[in-house]
């Protein structure tokens, strides 16, 4: 907890690091922007509900009761593993690893509309009236960094909402670092050619005694100081990161588990195969955005096969990473999180597609001192509320917090003399799901 108060200048003596001995070291935070269906991948239903009218209270831009007709799940789901998981079509590869997984199919949150939605999950918060951090914050200003060449806290793919990059309150300085798409994920990150290094080390003196004396000057303006420690950051990256970008050592195996080098999964299985390396050099949270701008285009209203090709994107490159962290004896110390901002209803809405569905919604999680193999929760018959097991979303931030050695009751901050709960509402680590 003093950590959590160091920045906010309320104590002098603080220690950053964990509450108790943790179980992971690092999260890999898989964020499916718009609202995937959970319906049609890890929570099967039948189809006797199919055509019957059920009630949408509480939906639609005017909030007004209404029915809408239940549309059947076109999906086959088979069971995998020894653990006999069933999971869709839609996910045949994650069905491979299904036994290192544990699956909550009964989350919920508030927000019905995107924008709020991000902003709950991603902050445990409702609304804007404190400029609350987002998760990965927490994590980077509770723990620090175990690399002192590379962030804390990494976010690859572009955002539902810039709200998941920030670092609100507790200082810019734990905002995440943004890593781009591409061969080149950090801009600007070689020296130029022409420099020899004993010049580019002069030029790094120089700059530490400049910025040591600007900060000084400017120690109470915290985007000051957040610029010159990016900054310098950046320079350190120079000398440690080209080696994590560059991926001209891993054996041809390794890329293909990922799915580097086929058209659909290319992208994505390059940005996980880059998660793997920085969480095997200390990086505390990497968070990687699939699909996001906008709405975010995992919101299927038109048609619900419009999340088809976005499962084929991510399939195989999220069951690589899990199958090469578990083959590197990285996945005990590595917990892989799965989830979107809701799930969407069983109803229709513009024939083949689904609304929004806060009320009961599916995230998963693998390694980090998580049970494998294991199915937690239910929503109703028709996968509309969460009925058995319920957990709010801020219970998924407590269970990530947990396995990172974080008790989420003294992830406290005072702000302009109040106090402020980085984690409310919740009831606890989903702990039925913990080793």
């Amino acid at each position: 907890m003093g950590a959590l108060w160091a920045d906010a200048s309320e104590t002098s003596r603080t220690r950053r690091g964990p509450h108790f001995a943790p179980k992971a070291k690092s999260v890999i935070f898989l964020f499916m922007c718009g609202g995937v269906s959970h319906i049609d991948t890890f929570d099967p239903k039948d189809n006797k509900w199919a055509g019957k009218l059920m009630d949408a209270v509480g939906f639609g831009d005017n909030q007004a009761a209404m029915k809408r007709p239940v549309i059947p799940c076109l999906r086959t789901f088979t069971r995998h593993g020894k653990s006999g998981t069933p999971v869709s079509d839609w996910f045949p590869h994650i069905g491979g690893v299904i036994d290192d997984i544990a699956v909550v199919r009964s989350m919920w949150c508030n927000e019905v509309n995107h924008a709020p939605a991000v902003i709950e999950t991603c902050t445990g918060h409702r609304g804007r009236q404190f400029d609350h951090p987002t998760f990965g914050s927490w994590v980077s200003y509770a723990l620090g960094s175990a690399n002192q060449n590379l962030p804390a806290f990494v976010n690859m793919g572009r955002p539902t909402s810039p709200v998941q990059l920030t670092g609100g309150y507790l200082g810019a300085t734990v905002a995440a670092t943004p890593f781009q798409p591409g061969e080149t994920p950090i801009p600007n990150l070689f020296p130029p050619r022409s420099g020899s290094a004993a010049e580019r080390e002069r030029q790094m003196q120089a700059l530490l005694a400049l910025n040591q004396e600007f900060r000084e000057r400017y120690a109470i303006n915290s985007d000051i100081a957040a610029r010159a420690r990016a900054y310098e950051l950046a320079a350190r990256m120079q000398l440690a990161a080209p080696g994590i970008v560059d991926f001209s050592s891993e054996p041809a195996g390794v890329k293909e588990l990922y799915g580097i080098g086929r058209k659909e999964t290319d992208e994505f299985g390059r940005q996980l195969l880059l998660a793997r390396r920085l969480a095997e050099q200390g990086v505390r949270f990497i968070q990687i955005c699939h699909a996001g701008g906008g709405n975010g285009r995992w919101d299927a209203h038109d048609d619900i096969q419009s999340q088809a090709p976005l499962c084929r994107a991510t399939d195989q490159p999220i069951a690589g990473l899990i199958r090469d962290l578990k083959q590197r004896g990285l996945l005990d110390q590595t917990l892989v999180v799965w989830t979107s901002e809701f799930g969407r209803t069983p109803w229709s809405q513009n024939t083949t597609g689904r609304d929004h569905n806060p009320k009961g919604y599916t995230v998963w999680l693998a390694g980090g001192g998580v049970k494998g193999g294991v199915v937690h929760g239910a929503t109703d018959d028709v996968g509309y509320a969460a009925v058995e097991h319920p957990h709010y979303y801020s219970d998924l931030h407590a269970t990530i917090l947990h396995q990172l050695g974080l008790d989420h009751e003294k992830m406290r901050i005072r702000i302009g003399g109040r106090d402020l709960r980085l984690v409310e509402e919740s009831n606890g680590p989903i702990k039925e799901i913990l080793v």
